[in-house]
């Protein structure tokens, strides 16, 4: 029966029909916006269609220039890419179970490796074990995850469903390591060390010997056995980056600690294999009750760092045995004394604070004079088969590794002070015709490129990125031309290209080496950006690509970003495995991925 308009109103039908008009509004935006993301400049894609997966035989074209005189005003806007003649993807996930799943590592965490250890002498249980195959499922998150506080904020605070751990609370209540206040992990700067706090000891270091200029001559520091990192998160206000490292052991999740306040850091051990650092990088090694034994297997731990240390740089240990007369005590500084004399290196300062804390500054030679004058040759001078800077599964050695020299037989000079040390000419760099061309090349082209398009055109929010990591640096140009934003950048040399470790630590910047066909020593939601340069169009050669992804899932935060550029034989390898992920991703002019990482699960 038909209702009359009159009685239509008195029945107050309007309402009701505002309401469904509005409902499918909404049903049409949301029909609309499948294929466009709310921000006009960013289109997501749906990938549903790819080249092969699996590593690679044939040969595949790169070209490592950008257009950045684009002929068309939307060149730098996303585009559709046709993926019609590609095979088809059925990518399945599932999330990995066990009972350390949400903090997996797989290198580390290889239980079944670990467990067949002949053993553990030499911390062999904390070294690299890797599962092969890698494996590919995702890593769970915390329950009650939420977004990261931002740096600086996060130096002092961080969420504690983050990071759920309340071990460390505890056990370092009395030296102030880290205090639960409410929701949050709080890091007052305490440490076994600093007990009047690490600002204090940070000056007291350097009121001991003036000639330590923080910033300016001492640039790019080692703390080993580093806690929570705190001592390198006070100096990175006075311009100094401090590589902080330690084991994953019963100190439960230190460096996920410091990760996620937004600290520099690695997990690492000084066992039976060298650091994955080049030779001659640090300007300063630090160890505060680091508890490990330098003079143990004839003093192999201590000539590792011997060998990273850069000539003319500090050793800093503050230990018990530096300003305790037990005899237990006594006799680990007695061994130290014999140590370090046969290794050349000079106290140039003892003292103890007002606390009653000492410290001990070593200074490693800058020449061989002392080495020649010895009177027996113990530790030896490692030999040309100890080659320079290889260290990746490299067994330690006992021998005090050579001091380098430019073409000439010169011994190298220490860096310019920094700033001027990020830009001008390193003194690892290569003597080969060009190369200095080539760098400051590469170091004007990276400018560029982050100046014209990563940082405004590409829908990267970069007040939200603090910890990235490069994941094939070069010559560290990509983290040079970001110095002036507030955050820090993992250089990654892979082990399969030319070494350029060398250059980067000259540069006053950090990194290591590493091979992306494993997995990376970190804990599971660390870095806020994963870069890379014409990396997968190599990679894909010799490593499942699927795996690597799936590490970086399993690294990257939710709501991260990944940047790659390569040709687009690679970006459509990649492009739908991270749709798989349910990933928005984007392609600008061709060659640049830019992907975003949500909180999706399985």
């Amino acid at each position: 029966m038909a209702i009359s308009l009159q009685t239509f109103f008195q029945e107050r039908k309007i309402p009701f029909l505002f309401t469904l008009s509005v409902l499918i509004i909404c049903f049409l935006i949301l029909f609309f916006t499948d294929s466009f993301s709310l921000n006009p400049l960013v289109r997501t894609y749906s990938f549903l269609r790819s080249p092969s997966l699996t590593p690679s035989s044939s040969s595949s074209s790169s070209s490592s220039g950008v257009d950045l005189n684009p002929s068309s005003s939307d060149s730098l806007l996303p585009h559709d890419l046709d993926f019609s003649s590609s095979l088809t993807v059925n990518l399945t996930w599932k999330l990995c179970d066990g009972s350390v799943a949400v903090d997996f590592i797989p290198c580390l965490d290889n239980f079944k490796a670990i467990k067949a250890l002949q053993s553990r002498k030499h911390m062999e249980h904390r070294e690299r074990h890797c599962p092969n195959p890698s494996p590919r499922c995702l890593i769970p998150l915390p329950i009650g995850y939420k977004v990261p506080v931002p740096w600086p904020k996060s130096r002092d605070m961080i969420w504690y469903d983050n990071v759920p751990h309340p071990k460390l609370v505890e056990y370092k209540k009395d030296q102030h390591w880290v205090v639960k206040l409410g929701e949050y992990l709080n890091f007052p700067g305490g440490g076994t060390q600093f007990k009047d706090g690490v600002d204090h000891y940070i000056y007291f270091i350097q009121k001991s010997l003036p000639d330590i200029k923080w910033g300016e001559n001492i640039r790019v520091i080692l703390d080993v056995g580093c806690g929570v990192a705190s001592f390198g998160g006070y100096l990175l206000q006075k311009n100094v980056l401090a590589m902080s490292f330690a084991p994953k052991d019963e100190h439960e999740a230190q460096i996920q600690f410091a990760l996620e306040r937004g600290i520099p850091a690695t997990l690492s051990v000084i066992g039976t294999q060298r650091l994955t650092f080049p030779d001659n990088a640090y300007d300063l090694i630090h160890c505060a009750r680091c508890r490990v034994h330098w003079d143990a297997d004839g003093g192999k731990p201590l000539l590792e760092l011997n060998r990273i240390l850069r000539p003319g740089g500090y050793f800093i240990w503050s230990a018990t045995p530096v300003y305790r007369d037990d005899e237990r005590d006594k006799n680990v500084w007695n061994a130290m004394v014999l140590l370090t004399k046969s290794m050349c290196w000079k106290v140039v300062k003892k003292t103890s604070d007002s606390s009653g804390v000492g410290l001990v500054i070593y200074q490693k030679p800058i020449s061989t004079s002392c080495y020649e004058e010895r009177s027996e040759n113990n530790p030896p001078i490692c030999d040309e088969k100890n080659k320079r800077n290889n260290s990746w599964y490299v067994p330690l050695t006992r021998c005090i590794s050579q001091l380098p020299v430019d073409s000439e037989g010169h011994y190298y000079n220490w860096p310019s002070p920094w700033p001027q040390r990020l830009t001008s000419q390193p003194p690892s760099l290569s003597v080969e015709p060009g190369a200095e061309e080539k760098f400051f090349e590469d170091t004007k082209r990276w400018s560029t490129v982050v100046s014209d398009v990563y940082r405004d055109n590409i829908g990267v929010n970069w007040s939200t990125v603090r910890n990235v990591l490069d994941m094939n640096a070069g010559y560290g140009g990509f983290a040079a031309a970001l110095i002036d934003l507030p955050l820090w950048v993992m250089n990654v040399v892979p082990i399969d290209v030319p070494d350029t470790l060398s250059v980067i630590y000259d540069r006053g910047l950090i990194g290591l080496y590493h091979d992306w066909c494993e997995s990376f020593n970190t804990y599971p939601r660390t870095y806020d950006l994963l870069h890379s340069s014409f990396l997968f169009t190599s990679l894909k050669k010799r490593c499942d690509v699927i795996a690597t992804v799936v590490e970086m899932d399993r690294i990257l935060r939710p709501g991260g970003y990944v940047v790659i550029q390569d040709n687009m034989e690679a970006i459509k390898v990649l492009g739908p495995i991270f749709h798989s992920l349910h990933w928005s991703v984007s392609v600008y002019q061709d060659q640049f991925l830019v992907g975003k990482k949500g909180f999706w699960r399985p």
